[in-house]
Parts: C-alpha cells; sequence; structure tokens
C-alpha cells in the first residue's frame, strides 16, 4: 500500500462544505485507489489575538480538531496568519504548527509521501516537513498560488525554493507549468496533472426545460466564479449588457459584489443580470447545462473547473486566454478564446449563439477530462517519487 499524506489549505469543513472542493473531489478518489491509504491534514489559518472573535474567524473555531469527512480522516491543527504581512510568516508557522501534529500521526501511520495540493503556504512548509520525515514531497500548482503569492516579493523567494526543493511537482496545465519554469522551478520534475469532472453529474439537457426550472425564457449565459476583480465579471456583464433579450446568471461570492451590483444597476440590467451568489457544486450541472453559453473573462487562471464541467454538460465557454484556455478550447465546438474586452466578449457570445454547436460535440471537447485520469495519473505520479526517493534505496 502507498501511504499517503495528503497535506491542504483549501480543503472545505463544517463551516465551509464547498471550499476547495476540487481539492476534495481529488483526494477522495485518490483515497478510492485500492493500492491507496491516506490521512488528510487541513490546516486553518487564523490570526493572533482578539481578532480570532471576528465573525468569520470565531465560525472557524467551531470546526473540530480532527472528524471524518466523506469517509476521510481529517486532521485540523491551527496555525497563526498574521494579517498586513503579505503572507511573508504563513509558511513558517503552518510548519511549526505541523510538526507536533505529523510527529503523532507518523507514530501509527508511517506515510510514505506528502501529497500538497495547493502551493502556498502548503508547499514551503511540507517540503521542511519532508526533510524532517525523510519521505519526498509533490506540490501541485493551482493558479493564483503562483500567480499571486510566487509574484509577490515577500513570498516569492519561498515559492522559488519550494518547487526547487519538492521531489515533483504538479501543473493544472502546460500553461502553468511554463508559469512555474519561468519562476526558476525545474522543468523535468512538473508534470501537467489535468483536472477531473463527473461526466455522470454534468452532461446535456433539455436546455428550454431547465431554462424553465430556473426561471429563464431566452438566451443564457452563466458564469460562475468568485467575485473577484480578476474573475472579469464586469466585462461579462457589459457584453450581456449591448446582447437584447439574453439573461445573464452569475455565480459565486466575494467582495466584488457591491461594486457589480452597482454596474448592472448603473446599466440598467437588473431584470435580465443576476447574482446567485455562491451555489452547492450539486446545483450547478441544472444551471450549466440550462445555459447556451459560459463565459469567464479572468485575468488569471490555471484551468478552471468551470471551464471543463461547462464542456461536458454541452455548453460551449467564451473565456480569455488565461492559463490553460486553448488546452480546453481545442476547437469551434468548444467555444471562443478572446480578448478581456466587453465588445470582444459580446461578439463571441453573439456568434455562439446565432450559430450553436450539438451540444453532443461540444461535451465530447471534455472526453479527456476525467476523475479516473486524474486518480491513475496522481497515483503513478507519487508511487514513483517514493520509489526514486534515496530513502528506498
Amino acid at each position: 500500500m502507498l501511504r499517503v499524506l495528503t497535506l491542504s489549505t483549501l480543503f472545505p469543513d463544517s463551516t465551509r462544505p464547498t471550499f476547495g472542493g476540487f481539492v476534495e473531489r481529488q483526494t477522495l478518489g485518490l483515497a478510492a485507489h485500492p493500492g491507496v491509504d491516506l490521512k488528510v491534514v487541513a490546516p486553518i489559518g487564523r490570526p493572533p489575538g482578539l481578532l480570532r472573535r471576528l465573525r468569520h474567524h470565531a465560525t472557524l473555531e467551531t470546526v473540530p480538531r480532527r472528524d471524518s469527512w466523506k469517509g476521510l480522516d481529517v486532521h485540523r491543527p491551527r496555525f497563526s496568519a498574521i494579517p498586513f504581512t503579505q503572507g511573508r510568516f504563513h509558511a513558517a508557522a503552518l510548519e511549526r504548527a505541523l510538526v507536533p501534529v505529523l510527529d503523532a500521526i507518523r507514530a501509527d501511520f508511517a506515510f510514505d509521501v506528502i501529497d500538497t495540493s495547493f502551493f502556498f503556504p502548503d508547499g514551503p512548509a511540507a517540503v521542511a516537513l519532508g526533510k524532517r520525515y525523510g519521505v519526498p514531497v509533490s506540490i501541485k500548482a493551482r493558479g493564483s498560488d503562483i500567480h499571486q503569492w510566487g509574484e509577490a516579493p515577500a513570498t516569492a523567494p519561498q515559492i522559488r525554493k519550494a518547487g526547487q526543493g519538492a521531489a515533483g511537482l504538479l501543473a493544472v496545465s502546460a500553461a502553468m507549468k511554463a508559469d512555474m519554469v519561468t519562476l526558476g522551478m525545474p522543468a523535468d520534475r512538473i508534470l501537467v496533472h489535468y483536472t477531473g469532472v463527473d461526466q455522470d453529474r454534468f452532461h446535456p439537457v433539455d436546455r428550454v426545460a431547465a431554462k424553465a426550472r430556473i426561471g429563464v425564457d431566452g438566451p443564457l449565459v452563466i458564469a460562475i466564479g468568485g467575485l473577484l476583480p480578476r474573475k472579469g465579471h464586469d466585462v461579462v456583464i457589459e457584453a450581456v449588457a449591448t446582447l437584447p433579450g439574453v439573461t445573464l446568471l452569475i455565480a459565486g461570492h466575494g467582495p466584488a459584489r457591491p461594486a457589480l451590483e452597482a454596474l448592472i444597476e448603473r446599466l440598467g440590467v437588473g431584470d435580465r443580470v443576476r447574482l446567485l451568489g455562491s451555489l452547492p457544486h450539486g446545483d450547478l450541472p441544472a444551471f450549466i447545462a440550462a445555459a447556451d453559453v459560459s463565459a469567464l473573462a479572468s485575468e488569471l487562471e490555471g484551468l478552471a473547473n468551470a471551464w471543463v464541467e461547462s464542456l461536458a454538460c454541452g455548453t460551449p465557454i467564451v473565456i480569455t486566454n488565461a492559463g490553460g484556455a486553448h488546452e480546453v478550447v481545442t476547437s469551434p465546438d468548444a467555444g471562443r478564446v478572446t480578448i478581456g474586452d466587453p465588445l470582444a466578449f459580446a461578439a463571441a457570445i453573439g456568434d455562439l449563439l446565432a450559430d450553436p454547436s450539438p451540444a453532443a460535440r461540444t461535451r465530447a471537447t471534455a472526453a479527456g477530462f476525467t476523475w479516473e485520469r486524474n486518480t491513475a495519473a496522481l497515483y503513478a505520479h507519487l508511487a514513483a517519487l517514493v520509489a526514486d526517493h534515496p530513502s528506498r534505496g
């Protein structure tokens, strides 16, 4: 059996059931592999002193230090995340908090490898801990962990050092791999590891009936992603505002909501542009499959799960040339890649509405993105790291 310790600060808990859902799904797949025995450590960062009493942090304090999550044994230690330091001390604080936890785990579970599902602060802490326990470490880069932390002066050196010190690295797209190499990470240690999509849950449906169930009549565009400036929801709103009769639904939550609400009011499109808030992942297929187009004008991405989930539903996508865009939009049936400009997005959306591809052909472009492939590749990657590690010599 391959004994895996999965470490991730992006993992759901009782207060945030949809947080890090892509990490959860990948971990569940690996844990189900017949050759794997797995435990999860999902640390929770918290500020010092009285700041812990703030609403969000006080809620997180109710999360147990250890629980069972969908059959996974999950440890949830706390570490100090000091605000206003640009993350400079997060990784060191995480490492200190993990030592007693991993010492205790290792007494009964001699893990062979540390599988790290996010690059910061997880990666630097994991590399240090790998040395402590004499095991190889794998770090996966997903997007903002490289594009944000990997470029910030306070954390970029830590990211680069962790990438050079890990036994193996994973990237969600070839474009992400190129970005990692640019930061100084060894190309020969980076494996492109695509996300998966549940092809049974995300599939085409009768669009007319699906629209009726969610109260929409006529052309529908869906946008899925956190309400953050870098997601470009304002671009999509302005684009749809120029397309008469087209409805736009935006699923996600975040600090940009007030600005987006103001934009919707200013453009006078409140009757056909709606902010849905955060939807449970189980509700997404019904909304995506009802849509004629899925649109996301991100400035930065790795390879968004929403892209491949949309394609699996037979819904073409309009996206910017961010991250692995051209690894997903491989034919006109999959959609369009354009610039992050309202007029360009309006033109691309209008083109797809005027001349839609059959849903089955759009769905076929997502056939390679399965959780079975994701699990098989991850298992092979981790097993190879263990087999090649000096401790096995």
